[in-house]
């Protein structure tokens, strides 16, 4: 096939992850997987000539690299990297202590820049490539108690992707941040949403959203997670990949919500906001 890609996706024995996998393989393409746990991946999918699971520690460089040579060594190249992997953390400020806070940065935020930083030289060579940054909504609208850290992680890729398209921009290299709402995975379970260890029982809108999430909306979020594999495989096909993609019917209206409310404040406050240069007066 002459458009056959490769893609190396992370996080990829559940969830979102598995979904695309299986997406990119009926699409007719080569895929490395990585999970902690190979079996896992193994037992999801099956054996295929055109599919590649590995074991991957994201938090450890070396590791990295050894995966990105272990998808070359099999496949020749790489065109898509899909950074999927990351966790929930749910928790007051005042709640998560630092080591909390490093946990889900190490794996959210360093995991994926570790994959970039080993992916790029590749990519710069072929003159080619696509990286698609899995982030949230959480990573574009923050106004969810409990959940400020893992929003930060999720705003920090956010950032971060919209620089990195700037700068790989010349090598013909495409980058997308997409940004799903609630989509039905494993993702509010306990198996990925860590809650904190030291919970402080005056924080009531922090226990009431961990309830809400944890209780009410874990196994009724309204996305489909084949449906939105199927849209990511289509960006990947597209000539001109979106720079954003915010996925589902509830990621469009937060992210329609948090632009009316920013116009709000810039009309409310363009006065005094814009009189701040040596040459105006505020009044």
């Amino acid at each position: 096939m002459t458009n056959q890609k490769t893609w190396l996706i992370t996080g990829a024995s559940k969830g979102l992850g598995l979904s695309l996998v299986q997406k990119a393989l009926d699409h007719g393409d080569n895929v490395v997987a990585t999970s902690r746990n190979v079996q896992d991946l193994t037992r999801s999918v099956g054996p295929k000539n055109n599919f590649l699971p590995l074991a991957a520690d994201i938090t450890d460089e070396q590791s990295v690299a050894s995966t990105i040579r272990s998808t070359i060594a099999a496949f020749g190249r790489l065109d898509i990297l899909v950074n999927n992997a990351g966790y929930g953390q749910v928790g007051g400020l005042e709640e998560l202590s630092h080591l909390e806070v490093k946990r889900n940065f190490d794996v959210n935020v360093f995991g994926s820049l570790h994959f970039i930083r080993q992916v790029l030289p590749l990519m710069r060579e072929q003159h080619s490539g696509h990286i698609i940054n899995i982030s949230s909504i959480g990573g574009f609208s923050g106004g969810f108690p409990g959940w400020g850290i893992y929003c930060a992680t999720k705003f920090a890729m956010h950032g971060f992707t919209e620089a990195l398209a700037a700068e790989v921009r010349s090598f013909g290299i495409h980058v997308t941040d997409v940004a799903p709402g609630y989509f039905r995975t494993n993702f509010l379970s306990s198996s990925s949403l860590m809650a904190p260890a030291n919970p402080i029982s005056e924080y009531k809108e922090v226990r009431a959203s961990q309830d809400f999430h944890q209780q009410d909306m874990n196994g009724q979020q309204p996305g489909d997670p084949d449906k939105a594999a199927a849209v990511i495989i289509k960006i990947a096909d597209a000539d001109r990949p979106p720079l954003h993609l915010f996925l589902g019917q509830d990621a469009y209206k937060e992210v329609q919500q948090k632009i009316n409310g920013i116009q709000k404040d810039l009309d409310d406050w363009r006065e005094w906001a814009t009189a701040t240069g040596f040459n105006s007066a505020l009044s």
